[in-house]
């Protein structure tokens, strides 16, 4: 790439970022409506899923419901315990002892 394409790629990402992040601040005049503040209060919840439930149920390349994938088996194990106990903490600590058991075992 010539110096010419890096400058205007960086300027151009400079801009999406600028649009972006600064989107929010452009409508700070005015209010959302209540569905929308209502769905945005999912998005948490929704990212952490987007990011662990492909290490949970994806296992040499592909989608592993077995009982043979051991992410999969800690994580249900993990949220069993959640709903047993509902301590964050003690979930954690939970769902590493038992993956750390199962892959000393297997």
């Amino acid at each position: 790439m010539s110096a010419f394409e890096y400058l205007l790629l960086m300027v151009l990402m400079a801009a999406t970022t600028l649009l972006t992040r600064g989107f929010f601040f452009l409508l700070a005049g005015s209010r959302m409506p209540a569905w929308l503040q209502h769905a945005l209060g999912y998005v948490p919840a929704v990212a952490l899923a987007a990011i662990v439930a492909p290490d949970l149920l994806v296992a040499d390349g592909s989608v592993s419901l077995a009982w043979t994938n051991i992410k999969l088996i800690a994580g249900l194990s993990a949220i069993a315990f959640f709903l047993w106990t509902r301590n964050v903490l003690a979930t954690l600590v939970f769902g590493m002892v038992v993956f750390t058991v199962l892959r000393l075992v297997g």
